[in-house]
């Protein structure tokens, strides 16, 4: 399609007013299509960038019938606020339901080195934040956790914004996954490393702590 776009479209898109063909990506879709599309949406990637986001996206994409370019630039930027993390999820489980109560295990990577810790809280995401802070010991507190779809229809990615507070310091952060679950993990892991890199910049010597 990308090579010989005349095979495939009886009309050129600029003839009824559409400046190129936007292609809605799927589990089929390759390396070379996702590339294009990368660019078509205004990022430039290095090799293991986009390597990354590559399996990123095709794990997604055997999850959705069909990736849309907001999933994509979710994803995307979601991958970008992770790169340089001293903090990064490795593994989720949880155990939910009528039964509580509710459990999460979490494995992180913490600098370099692989931590678990299982905490149960009162309903699911509570038991993940409860994990992490067990796994990352912190003051701080949970002034936001809001949940909206990046998408319309029941496979859509859940993108989950969380506000932290610490001494008078604010940070805000975002995760998406198809998981609303994850995408909590997520969010609320990318807000501790803003604080850390918060604390970092003002005393340098226990940012660490």
């Amino acid at each position: 399609m990308l090579k010989h776009t005349q095979t495939y479209e009886i009309m050129r898109p600029e003839d009824v007013g559409v400046s190129k063909t936007s292609l809605v990506m799927g589990k089929h879709s390759g390396r070379h299509a996702f590339r294009e599309k990368l660019k078509e949406l205004g990022y430039e990637l290095g090799d293991n960038s986009l390597n990354d986001a590559f399996n990123r996206f095709k794990a997604l994409a055997d999850k959705k019938k069909h990736v849309y370019d907001e999933d994509i630039v979710a994803l995307v930027d979601d991958e970008i606020a992770q790169a340089h993390d001293r903090i990064k999820l490795v593994s989720l489980s949880v155990v939910a339901g009528t039964q509580g109560p509710q459990r999460a295990t979490m494995k992180l990577d913490i600098e370099g080195k692989h931590f678990t810790e299982e905490a149960t809280g009162n309903g699911p995401v509570d038991a993940i934040f409860n994990a992490i802070k067990s796994l990352v010991p912190h003051t701080a507190k949970l002034m936001l956790y809001q949940v909206h779809a990046v998408t319309e229809g029941t496979d859509a990615q859940a993108e989950v914004s969380v506000r932290l507070e610490e001494g008078g310091k604010e940070v805000s952060a975002r995760g998406a996954d198809a998981d609303t679950l994850v995408a909590s993990a997520k969010a609320y892991i990318n807000a501790l490393n803003k604080l850390s890199q918060k604390r970092q910049s003002v005393n340098p010597q226990t940012a660490a702590g």
